[in-house]
Order: structure tokens, then sequence, then C-alpha cells
């Protein structure tokens, strides 16, 4: 099987993925400052570089012997970049083009980029496909839609292609607490109450297994599938109430003898929202989800029966700018 680099392999997406590639007998490398952990598996077909995605020559030795690469490392989501705008653009920006380059030099023969359905910004129409106009509200947004510009005007001997997968849920060894289904589904459990920000912003959510699945399936396909072009992966497209109505009712079933669990509405200036349709990958690629929220809430659920997630409110290392803040990395 061929060797696959994943970036930032050692985040939330990460730690789901390694483990499903290395299962398919892929060798694997991943790239990643692991400043978050590392509870990647150990195994001899992994290979680990703890190395920041802006040192090129660090970068360009992990790129020997790869035949793939899947493009995961940046500063995620838009808090996480306001805490330090010059580490966040230097990361998800500066460090695009020598990393294309590296490829490139390297001889991969397939970069799979992964971008975000946030580009869209605030969009009303009732279905936003992929030339959908990009109306990004924060520099995390700018940046991956400029990177996807990058990627398109540069001239590799690679192919490539560029997902922009909508907000991930769901457990992962690495879980992250401060996305809106894991947000809400920890608020329930451990606190009987869910606080719901705004409410009537819609989001489209995909479950982690299914998010790796479309990652899997990109590496399998004839490069002329998939060649300089770029696809929405998302599910299910719900307002923030209705993921919180979805969490309170799987909550309540998986734990039917706490008392009822309470919905409390505040003000929000999180004024994003849009609702992707993702016709165009199963349309073309045939790529299907086989997973609801309610599953990544059931999933979470039991990750918190079984311990798997202790000090859920309090350990930093669940939260991207706290723990972020306390490394007062640069």
């Amino acid at each position: 099987m061929a060797k696959v680099l994943v970036t930032g392999g050692g985040g939330y997406v990460g730690h789901v993925l390694v483990p499903r590639l290395l299962d398919e007998g892929y060798d694997v490398g991943v790239y990643d400052t692991f400043w978050f952990g590392d509870a990647l598996p150990q195994s001899p077909r992994l290979t680990r570089t703890q190395g920041d995605i802006r040192d090129s020559a660090k970068l360009c030795r992990a790129l020997g012997g790869v035949d793939s690469v899947i493009h995961l490392a940046c500063i995620s989501n838009d808090t996480s970049f306001a805490l330090d705008e010059k580490l966040s653009t230097t990361i998800n920006r500066d460090a695009f083009e020598p990393l294309l380059k590296a490829c490139a030099d390297a001889g991969i023969k397939r970069l799979i980029n992964a971008s975000t359905s946030s580009v869209y910004g605030v969009s009303d129409a009732p279905e936003v496909l992929e030339d959908h106009p990009k109306v990004p509200l924060t520099y995390y947004n700018r940046y991956k839609w400029e990177c996807e510009q990058i990627l398109a005007k540069f001239d590799p001997k690679f192919t490539w292609v560029t997902i922009r997968p909508a907000t991930v849920c769901g457990y992962s060894p690495r879980c992250r607490l401060d996305l809106s289904v894991n947000i809400l589904t920890n608020l329930a459990v451990n606190k009987g109450a869910i606080t719901v920000f705004g409410g009537a912003q819609k989001r489209p959510n995909l479950h982690i297994a299914d998010m790796v699945d479309a990652y899997l399936l990109l590496l399998r396909l004839p490069a002329t599938k998939i060649d300089r072009k770029t696809y929405n992966c998302g599910f299910q497209n719900l307002t923030i109430m209705q993921i919180a109505q979805a969490v309170k009712a799987t909550v309540a079933q998986v734990f039917p003898d706490r008392p009822p669990i309470d919905i409390v509405v505040t003000e929000s200036d999180d004024k994003r929202s849009y609702h992707i349709n993702s016709d165009k990958i199963r349309r073309e690629l045939g790529f299907s989800t086989k997973r609801t929220i309610e599953d990544a809430v059931r999933d979470m659920c039991q990750a918190f029966k079984v311990g798997l997630l202790p000090n859920s409110f309090n350990d930093d290392k669940y939260f991207n700018v706290r723990a972020l803040k306390a490394l007062a990395v640069h």
C-alpha cells in the first residue's frame, strides 16, 4: 500500500483518521507539533515527526517516500485564530505555498486539502453549492479561502482535491469539547442544562467517522475523478436550537433516569449561518454519509459513561483556545 503523510495528524480528526489508515493497510506518517498530546496507536507502520508546518526543511525530510498527503495542519476555528493572529497567519496561510512546493519537490502523487465550509460565511440561500460566493467573516475563513486560491493557481505535477467539511462532531481520542454538538452534549450530560447562544443560525454537521470515510475515498479514487476539484462535505443542516433539541432527546434516551434537561437561550454575536449542499460529492464520487448527529451524541455519551473524557470542563486539552494559551506558543 502507499505511504500517506497526514499533516496535523495529531489533532481531533487525525486521531480517528490515522488508526483507520493503518487498519486499511497504509503506511502512515504524521507531521504534527503534538501541542494537544499524542494518543495515536503504536505501530511499525506509523512514523511520527514532531514538527511545525512552518519548518520547511523538516517537512521536506518527512515527505521522503510519501505518495499522498492529507493536509489537516492549521490553527483550527475562529476563536483559536483570534488568540494570536500572527501565529495563525503564519501557519494557516503563509506556510501553505511552501508546503505545495515541498510536495512537488518530493514527487508526491496526490494532495488532499482540508478547507472548511465556513468559507461561505453567511448566506440565506436555501442550498449553498461549491460555486456560491465566498463571504468569509473571520481571518480563519478568509485564509482557508485564500489557500484554495493559491492551490488553484499552483502548477503542480500532482493530483489535488479540496474538501470543505461541515462542522465535525463525535468522539475522538483527542477529543474537542469546543465544537457545537460536542459542547452541547457535554453540557447536557454533565450539567443537566444546555446553553444555546442565539439558536437560529444554521450549521452543517458531519460525524467524524464520515469525515474519515471521505478522506479514505479521496485517497482511493482514480486521479481523473478528483483532480483539481472542490467538494462540500456535510450531512445535516440544522439550526443551533435544533441541534440542542436533538442532543437533549438523545441524552435523555441514553440516561433515562436523570432529571429533564433544560435549554437556556442567550444572545450571540456569532452571525455565521449557511446551508451547504453536498450533492456534488454524492453524484460524482458516490460518497454518502452513514451517521447522524444523534449517533455522534450517543458516541460522546458512551465516552463519558466509561470515563474517557474526565474533567471535561476544566481540562484545557479539550479546548483549543485554552490549550494554546497554556502553551504560550508563537
